[in-house]
């Protein structure tokens, strides 16, 4: 699902140097390291948001980039960043409304997890809890039928009953072999329950990376 072979970026005084990273089909890779150690700019060369200075970043199966190819890619690729990211003057309702127009495979019966999220329909998103912006994007990003999860810091600001039950979500998305979860977060609890890989990054290289049971 994805393949990160030498990556290297800079940022003045910062610098990612020789990142390796594989993310089987079918398996969630927890990506673990302290603030500031690069989790987020490799999550962006992922989404082809910026490029990489050196390496090579794909994901399923094509170059991260601006190109025709990638764009079509990213219609398979569920993101939720450690911001909602969306319009506060929408209400949930009128927010799958302005995603049908945006990806191809919308689901509006998917998007119905909404309801089990406890996502009002008819309240504004400027008027919604941190927890309650983040279950929204993440309803979002579950029902245009995905097949890689990128998720940064999703999870922060749920109480545990909503974080275990978004847990849940995640490992029904991973029984199809052709899903992948990438999963950013500073909670380790959440990652032992669900992570079949683990790479801790550190300032900018991987410290570690395997199986999570090693």
């Amino acid at each position: 699902a994805i393949e990160l072979n030498h990556v290297a970026k800079r940022y003045g005084d910062f610098a990612l140097e020789d990142v390796n990273l594989t993310l089987p089909q079918g398996c969630v890779l927890g990506l673990i390291g302290e603030n500031g150690a690069g989790k987020s700019t490799l999550i962006r060369m992922m989404l082809g948001a910026c490029r990489p200075d050196g390496g090579e970043v794909r994901v399923l199966g094509e170059k991260a980039g601006r190109t025709a190819a990638f764009t079509k890619v990213r219609q398979d690729i569920g993101v939720v960043l450690d911001e909602a990211c969306l319009p506060d003057e929408l209400t949930a309702q009128q927010v799958g409304k302005v995603m049908h127009g945006i990806y191809a495979n919308w689901d509006d019966a998917a998007f119905s997890l909404c309801a089990r999220l406890d996502v009002p329909k008819g309240k504004k998103v400027k008027d919604f809890s941190r927890g309650t912006k983040m279950k929204l994007a993440i309803a979002v990003a579950l029902s245009h039928k995905a097949k890689l999860l990128v998720l940064d810091e999703a999870t922060g600001g749920l109480d545990p009953v909503v974080r275990d039950e978004i847990l849940d979500l995640l490992n029904d998305f991973t029984r199809e072999e052709e899903h992948a979860i990438l999963l950013s977060s500073h909670i380790v609890t959440d990652l032992e329950k669900i992570c079949d890989y683990v790479v801790f990054l550190h300032k900018g290289r991987v410290q570690m990376a395997g199986a999570k049971d090693e």
